[in-house]
């Protein structure tokens, strides 16, 4: 049974913020890709049926890595046609060329690729230094737009890093300049260990937006390891950041990074952009359901305080 819709909060909007914002739901890819017990294809099927029916339009669905990189994700040529049918985005994570290959022959239209502003985590992620995990993405994006594909740049460790500390800003401005020179139609700004507050996020979007990089083509992904997920959205937002990346019921982390826990929870987000008087589109009802019902087959409660609040409310 569907939750339904809660009358608060009341809608009070602030000046300056977008009127609408897409949230980038990632909960079946990023949210999944980290639990211990295996997810059976035909929930995973399920939650992103679900998902879907929640008025979320951009649904992250699989990634088309190698098994050994990512067990949890090994069933992508299973998944991907068992939800390619529904009338919303379904992006999928492409790391080389065999995996756009893969994406492809399936008939996916929209990838991403998985940079890092550091040394250290695209060593621990991708084996490889940072120019030369450009200059594996070079031939994937390059491909992909010459097939219309819409190509997303993920860029991890942009706030901090666990083993080098402080990155610098311009640091990760050059790293966001080279995936959009490449042929990125959008980038998503990663906090992967959850460290970055307001003012820091503050300076990185006007960075970049100084580097000529426009605040349309860029998303932000933060992690609530410190609590300060909702904040730094709406500092991302008062810069005129229009796309957020959320994971339902706060599902997910990092399996390269194991101080990330998780991401910012698509409930909670909602709730506060209501609360703005900002337009998603998204049944908050429907979508605190879908969790309670995923949380149900991991066997433990969403971490997400929305889900909690509004799912006690209808025991």
């Amino acid at each position: 049974m569907n939750a339904p819709e809660p009358v608060l909060p009341m809608a009070v909007p602030a000046e300056g913020l977008p009127a609408r914002v897409r949230i980038h739901e990632v909960g079946a890819r990023d949210g999944l890709q980290n639990e211990k017990a295996t997810v059976p294809t035909a929930v995973k099927a399920e939650f992103v049926r679900r998902l879907a029916g929640t008025g979320l339009t951009t649904i992250e669905a699989t990634s088309f890595v190698h098994p050994a990189w990512v067990p949890q994700l090994a069933d992508a040529e299973e998944l991907y046609p068992a939800v390619s049918d529904l009338p919303v985005e379904l992006p999928v994570l492409v790391p080389n060329e065999r995996g756009l290959d893969r994406a492809l022959a399936l008939g996916a239209r929209r990838v991403a690729v998985f940079a890092s502003a550091t040394e250290s985590f695209a060593k621990a992620n991708l084996n490889r230094t940072v120019d030369e995990a450009l200059a594996m993405f070079e031939p994937v994006v390059r491909r992909a737009k010459a097939q219309d594909v819409h190509v997303r740049g993920y860029l991890s460790m942009c706030f901090g890093d666990p083993w080098e500390g402080a990155v610098p800003i311009p640091q990760v401005v050059k790293v966001c300049r080279a995936l959009l020179d490449m042929g990125c139609d959008e980038l998503s700004l990663g906090d992967t260990v959850g460290v970055a507050t307001p003012g820091h996020v503050t300076a990185l979007l006007t960075a970049l937006t100084g580097a000529g990089v426009p605040v349309s083509a860029l998303g932000v992904h933060f992690h609530d390891t410190y609590g300060q997920a909702l904040a730094n959205t709406l500092a991302a937002l008062q810069q005129g950041v229009s796309t957020v990346d959320a994971s339902a019921g706060g599902l997910g982390g990092c399996p390269y990074a194991k101080s990330a826990t998780g991401n910012l929870a698509t409930e909670d987000l909602v709730w506060m952009l209501r609360g703005l008087g900002i337009d998603t589109g998204i049944d908050l009802g429907r979508l605190v359901a879908t969790s309670v019902w995923m949380a149900a087959h991991l066997g433990r409660p969403s971490p997400s305080r929305t889900v909690r609040a509004l799912s006690h409310q209808e025991q």
